[in-house]
């Protein structure tokens, strides 16, 4: 039998969870390092995806609880475009990736891994990023370090979220 080792997942497992929104939880505590928040305004925030698709895969939530669309006023849904837009910029320019997908899974029947708080996606995505191993033994294999990557991204972050 062969293994794989995901250490990253380790604190999935073993960590305190925590109560209630973790969007919301994210958004009273924008200077924890830990949480990894790549850029904040008063209408949302950018932050690493804990568990990512891809490697520097990036969210964009607004401080607004809410799991509906309609629910943002218009200048919230406008600010949350624009870190979109950034953040695409930022993705290409540093990481650099070949595409990006953007993208909200409204509810669970859309495949919201957490449907209680609206969310964009953001997802660096390159030519080839998708092998074997994901289409035949279902696993993924990230070739980098998350945390390398927050750190380039956040060295980064203020050249691009004006």
């Amino acid at each position: 039998m062969e293994h794989l080792y995901a250490p990253w997942r380790y604190s999935y497992v073993s960590e305190e969870k925590i109560e209630g929104c973790v969007f919301c939880h994210i958004s009273k505590n924008l200077d924890d390092e830990k949480l990894q928040v790549l850029f904040h305004d008063e209408f949302c925030y950018v932050v690493m995806n804990k568990f990512p698709y891809s490697p520097g895969h990036m969210m964009v939530i607004p401080h607004f609880h809410t799991d509906k669309i309609e629910e943002l006023n218009e200048d919230t849904w406008i600010q949350m475009s624009i870190r979109v837009r950034q953040g695409v910029k930022l993705l290409k320019d540093i990481m650099p990736c070949e595409g990006v997908n953007i993208g909200m899974n409204l509810g669970k029947a859309a495949g919201a891994g957490i449907e209680q708080h609206v969310h964009y996606h953001m997802l660096p995505r390159w030519i080839g990023d998708t092998n074997f191993i994901s289409s035949i033994a279902g696993n993924r294999v990230y070739p980098a370090d998350f945390n390398e990557i927050f750190q380039k991204l956040k060295e980064n972050s203020s050249k691009y979220f004006i």
